[in-house]
C-alpha cells in the first residue's frame, strides 16, 4: 500500500497505537472478560482472512478489532462513526 500511495514508511503511524489497543486489551483485568487474547486473535485472524480478506495488512487487522469491539458492545457503530469523522476533521483542517 506504500507503493502504491508513494508513501515513504511502509508502516501506518497509527501502526503503533492499534498495537497499544491490542495490549491493553489483552492486559486489562476486564478484558479476558469482554474480548480475551484467544479470542481476539482467533477473530483477527478469522475475519481478516475472510470478511476482510480484500484489504491489505495492517488495514484488516484494525478492522477487525472494531468488527469484534462492536459484536461485543463495547462500542456502538454510531460512537465508533462519530469518533472516526472526529479524526478526519482533525486530519483535514
Amino acid at each position: 500500500m506504500a507503493a502504491k500511495y508513494g508513501a515513504s514508511n511502509p508502516v501506518p503511524p497509527w501502526q503503533t497505537s492499534l498495537d497499544g489497543i491490542c495490549d491493553a486489551i489483552d492486559q486489562s483485568h476486564c478484558g479476558a472478560e469482554i474480548l480475551g487474547f484467544a479470542d481476539r486473535r482467533n477473530e483477527e485472524d478469522t475475519l481478516s482472512t475472510t470478511v476482510y480478506a480484500d484489504l491489505p495488512y495492517p488495514e484488516n487487522r484494525l478492522l477487525a478489532l472494531a468488527h469484534s469491539l462492536v459484536v461485543r458492545g463495547v462500542i456502538g457503530e454510531d460512537e465508533l462513526a462519530q469518533r472516526l469523522a472526529a479524526v478526519r476533521d482533525r486530519l483535514e483542517a
